[in-house]
């Protein structure tokens, strides 16, 4: 079983903070300040560009792309770490779109974080060949699936409701339809099992500074399935995903397997932080993860509902449909979680009336859960967000 006290005890969360927005940035694990000093002292300091050989940085993308691959059930050697989400989900698309050059929908839904359709639509135009991106209810994908659609581009866990695709059954529709499938799984990447090889999924992308707790602007991954990695064309063909970068030759070779999948120098110091955020992961189920998660939540809506009857559940009701998220209506609901915020209760707002909690079983438990209903108790009761302070709305939200 995994022991979440052991884990909670890896975690920096400033005292007297209740932390539930580990869905937008996970807190700092305790290693990871030494592990970044480390580099930057002993391997950037000492070692200056012989780092990139003796500290192992060159290797690091895929190292560290194996790590993760086993909290996402990638087959080994099919995930590299690199660049940000937004160009790994463009990689993902366009090396799909390429590889059914005879259609031309590519199909999402409404509840898809934008970023992803913005690339889509990019993308789309760029390549000028009268692609249609097609966006459907959240509900209605599986049925929306049919002979013209090339790619289905799915994020597997709705940012704003925490609403759960059922990506094996997804992925099994679209292969027998002939298309393939782009699972965005920033909001399922440590928050909840996943079985790429098993779900017959044929791309993914995802962040690791979520419930992967590496940092703000940590890099993304990318997992491409073993029967794709010799084909699938890297859009952005950078040195790095070259077969021989310092062979600096003038035309792009793409490397061998999800090697192709690498862009740019990738970025070392967050790696490093990423490298410590994953040994917090050793000897975690996510099985565990899985069940505690559910029982959280659980809790959490129970208290919440039976406290605050101001609030409208907005995630689903089925604890086996949504990820590791609750999230409530509430016409001013941005007011309200900087009121929370105040009283030291960090969850997020997303427009337009969504007040969102994350649960993260690595770093909270139940006296979290229970003293949180409590303060959002008061926050409603005393319309305490009823507050010009609180209205002022911050750049980042």
């Amino acid at each position: 079983m995994t022991d979440f006290a052991a884990t909670r005890a890896q975690f920096h969360i400033p005292e007297g903070v209740i932390y539930l927005d580990g869905n937008s940035l996970g807190p700092m694990p305790v290693a990871a300040e030494a592990r970044a000093a480390q580099a930057v002292r002993e391997e950037w300091g000492e070692m200056l560009i012989g780092g990139w050989n003796k500290a192992g940085w060159m290797a690091m993308p895929r190292v560290l792309g194996r790590h993760v691959g086993r909290l996402i059930g990638a087959e080994p050697g099919t995930v590299v770490i690199g660049d940000t989400l937004s160009i790994k989900v463009y990689q993902a698309l366009a090396a799909a779109l390429a590889m059914r050059p005879e259609r031309r929908v590519v199909l999402s839904d409404s509840g898809n974080f934008p970023t992803d359709l913005y690339m889509a639509q990019g993308l789309i135009k760029s390549l000028g060949q009268d692609h249609e991106l097609r966006i459907v209810a959240p509900e209605e994908v599986e049925a929306a699936i049919d002979e013209d659609i090339a790619v289905v581009m799915l994020t597997e866990v709705d940012y704003r409701t925490g609403r759960l695709h059922d990506m094996a059954a997804i992925s099994a529709r679209a292969q027998a339809a002939g298309a393939l499938t782009v699972w965005d799984l920033a909001h399922s990447a440590g928050a909840l099992p996943i079985d790429l090889a098993g779900s017959g999924a044929d791309f993914a992308a995802g962040c690791t500074y979520k419930y992967l707790n590496a940092g703000p602007g940590a890099p993304a991954f990318i997992y491409v399935a073993p029967r794709h990695s010799d084909m699938a064309l890297p859009a952005l063909s950078g040195w790095l995903g070259h077969a021989a970068p310092f062979a600096f030759e003038q035309g792009y070779r793409p490397g061998e397997g999800i090697d192709r999948m690498r862009v740019g120098t990738p970025p070392v110091l967050q790696m490093a932080a990423l490298e410590a955020a994953l040994g917090v992961w050793d000897g975690v189920s996510m099985t565990d993860i899985r069940a505690r998660s559910i029982e959280l939540s659980e809790l959490f809506i129970a208290e919440v509902e039976s406290r605050c009857p101001q609030l409208a559940l907005a995630s689903p009701r089925d604890p086996l449909q949504r990820g590791s998220q609750v999230s409530f209506r509430f016409e001013e609901s941005y007011a309200a979680v900087q009121a929370l915020i105040a009283r030291g209760v960090v969850g997020d707002f997303r427009a337009p009336d969504i007040m969102r909690f994350g649960i993260a079983p690595l770093y909270i438990g139940e006296d979290e859960i229970r003293r949180a209903a409590l303060i959002l108790q008061d926050v409603m009761e005393n319309r305490l967000w009823d507050d010009p302070t609180y209205r002022a709305r911050a750049a980042v939200t």
